[in-house]
C-alpha cells in the first residue's frame, strides 16, 4: 500500500508547495506592503530584511507543507484503512 501512496504523496507535496507560496505572498504583502520578498542577492535590502523574509518564508512553507502532507496521509488512511508509513 505504501507504493500506492508515493505518487499521491508527490502530488500532495506539489500542491503543498503551491499553497505555501501563495500564503507567504499574501503574508509578505500584508507585513511589508511590497509585492515580492527580497532575494538574498537583492542589492537594495539590509541583511535584516533579507533574513526576516527568509525566516518567515521558511516557517510558512514548513507549516503549510506539513499541514497538507498530514491531511493527505489522513485522507489516504480513510480511503485504504492503512497509514502511508505502515
Amino acid at each position: 500500500m505504501t507504493t500506492l501512496y508515493k505518487p499521491l504523496g508527490m502530488i500532495v507535496g506539489v500542491i503543498g508547495a503551491i499553497a505555501a507560496n501563495a500564503v507567504f505572498t499574501r503574508v509578505w504583502r500584508r507585513v511589508s506592503g511590497e509585492d515580492r520578498a527580497p532575494r538574498a542577492t537583492a542589492h537594495g535590502y539590509s541583511w535584516r530584511e533579507v533574513l526576516i523574509a527568509a525566516a518567515l518564508q521558511g516557517a510558512i512553507f514548513g507549516l503549510v507543507k506539513a499541514a497538507i502532507d498530514r491531511a493527505g496521509a489522513t485522507g489516504y488512511q480513510r480511503l485504504t484503512g492503512t497509514w502511508p508509513d505502515e
